[in-house]
């Protein structure tokens, strides 16, 4: 059974796409197959690994993205998947075993234009065309956007966990107090969608501090964020195991050249310290994230 795991904080720029992307790639380097599912309408992840020739082709269609899986009559979820999307300069696939769910700017309609069926909600069409291919991974990751709107939805109706990418200030706190209350509405008004063999709906199970720079303290923020946490456990408003990750991914100009490559940083060419340390950390979190089996 794959664990379905969304990405999500009411905070936009907390490096989120940065840290699915590269804990994706740290994944399958240990031998799990992974799906990446971009729910973004900035779509910075399908970008980042399709290289911009190949995303502009989708975009520039429609076909072939995410969007076009909620239009009756065309595409199926497992017709746009692209199977070890990383390429090579020779076409050669670099990281097999890494998949790509891709998005387009269409995928804005969702939230706008989209119409659809009050009886079939679009996380309802997203979750039974998931079915079809979920059994084919060990982890499926949703890339969402910062905000619990239909894509964001989508993805937080068919994980089983949720984890909050976060930087060390006040607004990443204030953000995740907005994303508890906001999940909480919304696992409410989904619950009558849900089947008893989804298990049950997504709890916040654990934050990461990511994009640290150098001499930051971040001790208080950590401290202000375990008592929030804390406050929630509490209140049965997040998973009782819910926690702050050990792990904290640091800021590095390697991961912005690596978006530049169209890479990970663990397939970029190591440059002394900065690489190696914020590879390590891809790589640690991986296994912190391998090792935190929610009960469910």
């Amino acid at each position: 059974m794959s664990r379905k795991i969304a990405f999500v904080n009411y905070k936009g720029g907390v490096g989120k796409t940065s840290l699915i992307v590269n804990l994706a790639s740290c994944l399958v380097e240990k031998g799990r197959r992974v799906l990446l599912v971009d729910l973004d309408t900035q779509s910075n992840a399908s970008i980042w690994l399709l290289k911009l020739d190949r995303w502009n082709k989708i975009n520039s269609t429609g076909v072939g993205s995410l969007f076009s899986i909620f239009d009756p009559g065309t595409d199926k979820m497992k017709d746009i998947l692209v199977q070890s999307v990383i390429e090579g300069k020779d076409g050669g696939r670099l990281l097999p075993g890494l998949d790509l769910i891709p998005t387009s700017f269409n995928l804005v309609d969702l939230e706008g234009e989209y119409k659809g069926d009050a009886k079939r909600p679009a996380y309802l069409i997203f979750q039974e065309q998931l079915t079809e291919i979920e059994n084919n991974y060990d982890y499926i990751l949703f890339d969402c956007p910062p905000n619990i709107l239909r894509a964001s939805q989508c993805g937080i109706f068919s994980a089983n966990e949720i984890y909050v990418p976060a930087n060390p200030d006040a607004l990443s706190l204030i953000g995740f107090t907005l994303l508890v209350d906001k999940l909480m509405r919304f696992q409410q008004v989904s619950a009558s969608f849900r089947r008893t063999s989804m298990g049950p709906a997504a709890q916040v199970y654990g934050i990461i501090f990511n994009a640290i720079k150098t001499n930051v303290d971040i001790e208080v923020p950590k401290m202000r964020m375990q008592l929030r946490l804390n406050q929630f456990k509490t209140q049965k408003r997040t998973a009782p195991s819910a926690k702050i990750f050990t792990t904290q991914i640091r800021d590095a100009t390697v991961v912005r050249r690596a978006v530049t490559l169209g890479l990970p940083t663990i397939l970029v060419g190591q440059e002394g310290a900065d690489a190696d340390s914020v590879t390590s950390d891809y790589r640690r979190l991986a296994q912190e994230l391998i090792e935190h089996v929610p009960v469910i």
